[in-house]
């Protein structure tokens, strides 16, 4: 009797990568509308961070699984890659977009590359602002506001300080531009994959994944951009 294990199958990874992409899709877009929350003034989103931090033992237990999707996305997004490689080893640069059936696109063939970027994107964001000045273990009493006659971390000015600095806002802005990118194949994948979709809706499909990325993509864009340019 054999016991490997179905999600460790092509088609399970498959589903596994599919699963967890949609998952933090709704992450990211939650992100970015919490994120918003800056252009209507520095209370408001220290208001936002707070509440999200006074969530205790349960933030941790979200902070976890968010970890786990992440590297059950990346882990099992690296294994379809290297297995794809495997199999047909001509370099995917010679290869053109195949457009409408196969939706083969520059953003199909630069998942990997995309991916991986914001792996590493991520890695550096989480540093800089969750364990930057003033977070967990970094107590810093020039990033501490009171709102309401209770002190709370000033995360909003760490965020304006940040993107003061045209390194960090062009590298961010430039690190969201593949993010859209990534959106827009990986939508429609991770719904192909999990056979949500009847063919027939393919193309329908796909300019939603596009849609989707763009203002996911367009909504990151604009805080950065607008403290830069002293717009809020």
């Amino acid at each position: 009797m054999s016991s490997k294990n179905p999600l460790r199958s092509p088609i399970g990874k498959k589903l596994v990568t599919g699963v967890t992409g949609l998952g933090l899709v709704v992450f990211v877009f939650i992100h970015m509308t919490g994120n918003l929350a800056l252009f209507t003034g520095n209370e408001a989103y220290n208001q936002y961070t707070h509440f999200l931090t006074s969530l205790g033992g349960l933030l941790y237990v979200i902070e976890a699984g968010l970890v786990a999707f992440f590297l059950f996305h990346i882990v099992n997004g690296i294994q379809i890659w290297l297995g794809k490689r495997k199999a047909r080893p001509v370099g995917y640069d010679t290869y053109k977009s195949a457009g409408s059936p196969s939706q083969q696109s520059a953003s199909s063939r630069s998942m990997i590359i995309t991916g991986l970027i914001l792996a590493v994107f991520l890695v550096v964001h989480v540093i800089s602002f969750k364990f930057g000045p003033g977070g967990p273990g970094n107590a810093d009493p020039a990033y501490v506001t009171t709102i309401g006659g209770e002190e709370v971390r000033d995360l909003a000015k760490l965020v304006r300080e940040n993107f003061a600095s045209p390194f960090y806002t062009f590298g961010y802005t430039f690190v969201m531009l593949l993010l859209v990118v990534h959106l827009r194949h990986g939508i429609w994948s991770a719904l192909q994959s999990l056979g949500a979709m009847r063919p027939s809706l393919t193309p329908l499909v796909y300019t939603i994944g596009a849609v989707v990325g763009v203002l996911i993509g367009a909504g990151f864009i604009a805080l950065p951009l607008a403290i830069y340019f002293n717009l809020i």
